[in-house]
């Protein structure tokens, strides 16, 4: 586990707002799918002030993301998407801050490949979710898995992406319940429509801007995946 203070050089301005801060916890395991085990580097994303905090994704260690909270009250647990690697600690996360875990309904058939317990809180397209004075706006951003969704703070001037938009292009859409078509199509209408200066904190791997990786959309759909 590592703590991330610099955020690869994003400006401490742009990430925090009114006291509450992000920061970063990177948290290492195995993503399992379609009969293939991946060793995977996680980013688990901590929102919040002094006293409260909202924690995005729930991957592989739950006792660094413990320490992460630092005796806060978690005001909610939200997760991306329900691929295994995001979602392996959040039964002993819920299990030591009590706090409710949310999850688009889309992603149920997913998290049931992993989990045992019943699948979380539905979460809803257009939700929002308070911490201190940020809010934090559900964006449904399907395509790398049916259930994902991205998380965006308008005053923070930062959107989660989780595996839907990374430094370089979309996630990756070549497996179960995935398509490249709708992975585009989310990208170009949910995240490529916010301020160019929105800073695009993903579920693996280094931030980057919604400007810097907008240019490059038509190169991605030539690529295809």
């Amino acid at each position: 586990m590592s703590s991330d203070a610099s955020l690869n050089g994003v400006p401490a301005i742009a990430r925090t707002h009114g006291g509450v801060r992000v920061d970063r916890v990177v948290t290492s395991g195995t993503f399992e799918l379609d009969g293939g085990s991946w060793e995977v580097d996680n980013n688990v994303w901590v929102i919040g002030d002094e006293r409260e905090c909202i924690v995005i994704d729930a991957a592989h260690d739950a006792d660094a993301i413990i320490a992460a909270v630092d005796g806060r009250t978690v005001r909610a647990i939200l997760l991306t998407h329900g691929h295994n690697d995001h979602i392996g600690a959040a039964t002993q996360l819920v299990a030591a801050t009590s706090a409710p875990i949310h999850l688009h309904r889309e992603g149920r058939l997913i998290w049931a490949l992993s989990q045992d317990t019943p699948p979380p809180d539905d979460m809803t397209d257009g939700q929002e979710f308070h911490v201190g004075d940020v809010v934090l706006r559900v964006l449904h951003t399907p395509g790398h898995s049916p259930g994902s969704c991205s998380f965006h703070s308008s005053s923070l001037h930062v959107v989660f992406t989780g595996d839907t938009l990374f430094q370089g292009g979309p996630g990756a859409t070549g497996r179960s319940f995935s398509s490249f078509e709708q992975i585009i199509e989310s990208i170009r209408v949910r995240l490529l429509t916010l301020p160019s200066g929105t800073i695009v904190l993903t579920g693996h791997g280094d931030a980057t801007t919604i400007g810097a990786e907008a240019p490059h959309l038509d190169e991605w759909i030539a690529r295809g995946h």
